[in-house]
């Protein structure tokens, strides 16, 4: 029983383990540089704002479809 123990006692804790791992796998990223940053936030910013307007171009088509038939039947 007292091998078991002294195994036990010897392994790291499981968070500083976790945090250690964490600490060595970022240092293997390679990070954007500043310019790849400012130009693919600008490219994510355009396509939603495209994507927006196209939700809501499709909103108001549908609304006034939705419009016309209520109006049709009553």
């Amino acid at each position: 029983m007292t091998v078991a123990k002294d195994t036990k006692e010897q392994q790291p804790n499981v968070a500083v383990r976790t945090f250690r791992e964490t600490r060595s796998e970022l240092k293997k990223v390679i990070w954007p540089t500043r310019e790849e940053t400012i130009r693919l936030t600008i490219v994510v910013l355009v396509i939603s704002a495209l994507i927006g307007l196209l939700l809501f171009v499709g909103d108001t088509i549908f609304l006034f479809l939705y419009t016309a038939l209520v109006d049709f039947v009553s």
